[in-house]
């Protein structure tokens, strides 16, 4: 059976009151990792549309020979939609249900509840000279309530919004410590309820970024040729948490103060919330007897400059939209270095309500923009709403690069397979592959590449030194918080010092080939390059010798699981997660001791120790195989340093890493027409009163949060069915039909103002016509 792993990176949007229909969304994707994890696991049965993401895996498992795993394991948000972020990697690392944060948005995500008690109207009498003012905004013709609410919401929007105006004025008038006792409470209720297990396997990495504005920002340093160097404000504020999922449930991703501070901050939407300073994390902290243990060290790795200037008790965060509302960059910079234990299907997966803010026809394409709506949109609305083309640009610039890739190495292997062959002669496949042969083939492989190299081998060691000094450099940097240093650069020369220092500033030795220096440093240090050999091996397995009718699936499964196992060695080397606890002070003095801290780094890795107990795995392996899958593991991987010779030089440092093509998919209204067909305006009420209607109304959560469930259900069966060839468009009508179904029986007795769209909604899909249901097994 192949296996393969659906890696998805979610990025949320900001969306203001749209935010309740991208946590439908998101809801989505933890039933589907939840029915995944239960299918890999055999898990117990389970009701509602979990059970239809069940069967359509059983169904690719059985109809299709993939058994599928999904994982989300990056997660991205900003503003409220960094909220949801948040609470689906909390979901996701701790096996805690999600349905508290159901209730925090249908329930508290309104004004009434958010409003500061010192900005409530005491009296209807209140302000009673504001009324005027009040009549003329929400009551004149062409006013906005009128434009942009449905009639039967008109007057409990007007309600609301008069007692905005009523309350205090030139200040926000919700509660940002209510705000947080809200987030703080969603959380703890989540601790309080059932726990499942992780739905991403034990030790996979976990990312969660969010983006905050530092409003009044901090300096960093710009190298330029005159001057030198630059101070500039920078306000770009991320909040990242990375952690390994455990093996059972119930732990949480971090410390839930610092899932509150990520969540208020990101949310801190300017004018309705006063900007989040950290004194009311504190607060929140003493409110509820809570101690914040790690306080310090988390505000060192978020503010390091702050902390080091001693400014962070006065750092003002307000809405990660105001720079960044659609934070795929900060998904991509988690990319690399990501285990694998199977073929993986990278996707990024982004939630975008609005995709067309006026539709054909609107005629405000032809209005004048008066003077208010110019302000008001450059400060606000035409930030959060740029569109994302150079995410994406760069995104594809990645797939391009991976295919460049490909046809490089494809175009190169006649020549790598006829040297190694040559190099070795038929003993090579005569021989039993020792773990001692293994070592002797590959010293004798890569000194003849570095060899007939000739002179292009000079900038391949710089390359590789370069790289592997950056990789160190960032270690060294997560290792060391208290050297409060922003980036890992000045630490990489450092480094680079103590190499030169080393002779090692030329990693040739006369008579060809790397030095004998260059080479230590690399056995001891070079762990990428072990991780892409394998990685090469690994995506022929899976990608290219599948085809062939002389090599069975269960040969070809079983060197997969091979390479996997040996791979996993070297992945628990990344990071500082083996270094122990007492590397953080000897990385905290690289820059007075850096041969220290590269001493240290060798011998806690140990990296040809690894080499010794990998070549005895793969010894085993190669013998188990049938000579023909043998003979091409082993040109693959003798082979090896002849490709990355031709290939690390031209791609960025990234060589043959796991960077294949990576695949967007979007999740919107207008990709989800199975139900009805008129996209964003014919579903959601929260786009009304400039995308802040569904906090003025209940019933308009209760329609954007199930219009979210249906929508994410049908793009996540659409996503689900696209990593097969042959996966026909009334099996997925069939399964989308019941999904929908489901939903509708989970949702109908939680909504308190939605009856009348349950229904109205099950009449639209029973009415449709009947799809030809999938054959017995589904």
């Amino acid at each position: 059976m192949r296996q393969k792993e659906l890696r998805i990176a979610l990025v949320c949007y900001g969306g203001v009151s749209l935010a309740v229909y991208m946590h439908g969304v998101t809801k989505e994707l933890w039933h589907l990792a939840r029915a995944s994890r239960d299918h890999i696991g055999d898990g117990a049965p389970a009701g509602g549309v979990r059970s239809v993401y069940r069967a359509l895996l059983a169904r690719i498992e059985e109809h299709h020979g993939l058994r599928l795993r999904v994982l989300p394991d990056i997660l991205t948000g900003a503003s409220a939609g960094g909220i949801n972020a948040v609470f689906l990697a909390q979901a996701i690392h701790s096996g805690a249900s999600l349905e508290p944060l159901t209730e925090l948005w249908l329930e508290t995500a309104d004004v009434d509840r958010l409003l500061d008690p010192d900005a409530r109207p005491w009296s209807r009498a209140a302000k009673l000279w504001a009324m005027p003012l009040v009549w003329w905004l929400l009551r004149r013709p062409g006013n906005a309530v009128s434009e942009s609410v449905a009639p039967e919401t008109r007057n409990e929007v007007r309600r609301k919004v008069s007692h905005l105006i009523r309350g205090r004025w030139f200040e926000p008038p919700f509660s940002g410590l209510g705000f947080s006792s809200l987030l703080y409470d969603g959380l703890a209720a989540m601790a309080a309820g059932p726990v499942e297990a992780p739905l991403l396997p034990p030790g996979h990495p976990i990312d969660l970024m969010v983006t905050a504005t530092d409003f009044r920002g901090h300096l960093s340093m710009l190298r330029l040729n005159s001057p030198p160097v630059v101070e500039e404000s920078e306000h770009r504020l991320p909040i990242s948490f990375r952690t390994k999922v455990p093996a059972t449930g119930g732990e949480p991703l971090a410390e839930p103060l610092e899932l509150v501070f990520a969540s208020r901050a990101t949310a801190s939407f300017p004018g309705a919330f006063p900007p989040m300073r950290v004194a009311e994390i504190d607060a929140l902290a003493a409110s509820h007897g809570r101690e914040w243990t790690g306080r310090r060290e988390f505000l060192e790795r978020i503010m390091p400059v702050h902390v080091r200037l001693g400014h962070e008790e006065h750092a003002s965060l307000v809405d990660g939209s105001v720079l960044i509302n659609a934070p795929f960059a900060a998904a991509r910079e988690a990319l690399p270095s990501r285990p694998a234990q199977r073929e993986v299907d990278r996707r990024f997966v982004y939630i975008d309500p609005t995709p067309d803010r006026f539709g054909p026809g609107d005629e405000r394409h032809i209005r004048p923009v008066g003077f208010f709506s110019a302000i008001v949109g450059s400060i606000s609305a035409i930030p959060r709403e740029q569109p994302i083309r150079d995410n994406l640009e760069a995104l594809e610039h990645q797939s391009r690069q991976a295919m460049k890739l490909q046809r490089i190495v494809t175009a190169l292997r006649p020549q790598v397979e006829e040297s190694v062959e040559r190099l070795f002669g038929m003993t090579l496949f005569l021989d039993k592959p020792t773990p001692k042969r293994l070592a002797a083939w590959r010293n004798k492989a890569q000194n003849a590449a570095a060899e007939r190299a000739s002179y292009t081998f000079h900038p391949y060691a710089q390359a590789k030194v370069a790289g592997i000094v950056e990789t160190l450099a960032r270690t060294v940097l997560e290792a060391a918080p208290g050297l409060k240093l922003s980036e890992p650069e000045p630490i990489a020369l450092r480094l680079r010092q103590e190499l030169d220092a080393r002779g090692l500033s030329s990693l040739i030795d006369p008579g060809g080939g790397a030095s004998e220096g260059a080479i230590a440093f690399l056995r001891a240090h070079d762990l990428a390059f072990r991780i892409r050999r394998l990685r090469l091996i690994a995506r022929r397995l899976s990608r290219e010798w599948e085809a062939d009718p002389d090599i069975s699936d269960a040969a070809l499964e079983a060197a997969r699981e091979a390479i996997y196992r040996i791979l996993a060695l070297y992945f628990s080397r990344e990071g500082v997660q083996g270094l122990g606890d007492d590397f953080a002070p000897i990385a905290e003095n690289v820059m007075a001791n850096p041969g220290e801290v590269l001493d240290a780094l060798a011998h806690r890795r140990l990296l040809p120790e690894i080499d010794a107990q990998a070549e005895i795995m793969l010894a085993e392996a190669l013998e188990a195989m049938p000579k023909e899958l043998r003979r091409r593991v082993l040109l693959a991987y003798l082979g090896f340093p002849f490709y990355d010779v031709a290939t690390l030089p031209l791609l960025q440092n990234e060589g043959l890493t796991e960077f294949d093509a990576v695949k967007v998919d979007r999740i919107s209204p207008d990709d989800a027409k199975s139900i009805r067909a008129g996209g964003t305006s014919d579903t959601l009420r929260g786009t009304e009163f400039f995308n802040f209607g569904a906090f003025f109304s209940r019933a308009y959560r209760e329609n954007d949060y199930l219009w979210g469930r249906l929508h994410g259900a049908e793009r996540m069966i659409d996503l689900i069915a696209s990593t097969v060839a042959d996966f026909s468009d009334s099996e997925k009508a069939h399964f989308k039909r019941r999904a929908f179904l489901a939903i509708l029986d989970e949702e109908e007795p939680r909504l308190k103002a939605g009856k009348t769209v349950v229904d109205g909604i099950r009449r639209e899909i029973e009415g449709k016509p009947t799809d030809e249901a999938p054959r017995a097994g589904a």
